[in-house]
């Protein structure tokens, strides 16, 4: 599927919305303080993806399926905004999207003309980015993640009909939203190129986003904790047993992020199984202001994060020319890399992070935190 390539360092999150007061007749919302056990799932997700990008373990996906997870937690966070007008709701979320997207592309985009691209009419993808805009292959790496934008803009546009069609029969609509994803493995295939590649991400994760309108309407909470697991435990199941028994066709990988079926189906599992947990979660905002920074800063994360790792690569190649690094330093080591390109994402954090904050409509700040500081998505 579209969500990663494979490359010696490679990378991925989610958005986050403001607090939402009720305004008419809706599903009961999610309590503003389990919004902190959100925080952290997002924060994990992040710091998840960077490691997997970094060191390129495949359980990483089965430990923690962080795209699962985030387009879970942006399902529960978009039903809950749409107790506002719908265009309101999907009109703030494109324009908090929008700003830091064309703000990174700027740069990328200049690189790649800079070193002999010339771009065609898809160039448009790097304005809107309903399908995945053109580039390079020498800078592939840095815009390959944008996937990952496409398909969370494809959600919140769709959102409006999906949670009318999911509220006629939640559980019903829940179950066979996996359906697609089982025809694109078994049945019709999709098209090569952008089309089949936005269908086979739309249709992976699904059953996430629909899972958190299931969460935010109480339709999770409400079922018995066998209703849940059994089912949870099932899908884990068939999703772990098809990514081993299939590794031949997938690159000779059990690597999820290869797999559409497999990471549709394990994420259905696991991500019901944390969203359902939640529950017992106390109703109390994080107060880690690293979290907070992860929240608020997420998209600038995501966007910036591979461009972080591929600098830190000719970094600690210079780092050789002193006698001192090349003598106590683990040049040679992931976990340095992975240190060095935390520095990095965090300097591109305080240097472009304010981006988000116009985006939202906020004060511009270097280090956000408090509930003020969360990201809309």
């Amino acid at each position: 599927m579209g969500a990663h390539r494979k490359g010696a360092v490679r990378a991925v999150t989610a958005v986050h919305p403001e607090p939402v007061a009720p305004t008419g007749p809706a599903a009961p919302a999610v309590p503003a303080g389990r919004d902190g056990y959100f925080d952290v799932l997002r924060a994990v997700a992040l710091v998840r993806v960077v490691a997997y990008h970094v060191f390129g373990w495949a359980w990483a996906s089965l430990v923690f399926p962080s795209m699962g997870v985030m387009f879970g937690l942006a399902g529960t966070l978009m039903a809950r905004s749409l107790r506002r007008p719908a265009l309101t709701v999907v009109r703030g979320r494109v324009r908090r999207l929008l700003p830091p997207f064309w703000f990174w592309g700027f740069f990328v985009v200049t690189a790649m003309l800079v070193h002999g691209w010339m771009p065609g009419w898809r160039i448009v993808y790097w304005i809107v980015p309903l399908g995945d805009p053109p580039g390079s292959a020498w800078a592939e790496q840095a815009w390959d993640i944008v996937w990952y934008l496409r398909t969370y803009l494809w959600f919140v546009l769709l959102s409006p009909l999906l949670l009318r069609v999911f509220r006629l029969s939640p559980l019903v609509v829940l179950a066979l939203s996996l359906v697609p994803v089982v025809l694109l493995t078994y049945g019709w295939q999709p098209p090569e190129g952008r089309l089949g590649s936005a269908l086979t991400d739309l249709a992976t994760f699904l059953f996430c986003w629909l899972l958190g309108f299931a969460h935010h309407d109480g339709v999770l909470a409400r079922l018995r904790p066998l209703a849940v697991v059994l089912p949870s435990l099932a899908a884990l199941a068939h999703g772990g047993w098809y990514a081993l028994a299939h590794r031949s066709a997938y690159g000779g990988t059990y690597d999820l992020d290869d797999n559409p079926l497999a990471q549709a189906f394990w994420s259905a599992g696991f991500v019901t199984l944390l969203l359902y947990a939640g529950k017992w979660v106390p109703d109390r905002p994080s107060r880690s202001r690293l979290v907070a920074v992860f929240n608020a800063r997420a998209v600038t994360v995501y966007l910036w994060h591979e461009l972080a790792l591929i600098l830190a690569v000719p970094l600690i190649d210079r780092f050789w020319e002193v006698p001192a690094f090349a003598a106590y330093l683990p040049l040679e080591s992931q976990w340095f890399l992975f240190a060095v390109g935390w520095l990095l994402i965090a300097g591109f954090v305080l240097a472009c992070g304010w981006v988000e904050d116009v985006a939202a409509r906020r004060k511009p700040t270097l280090l956000p935190g408090g509930r003020a500081a969360r990201m809309g998505g």
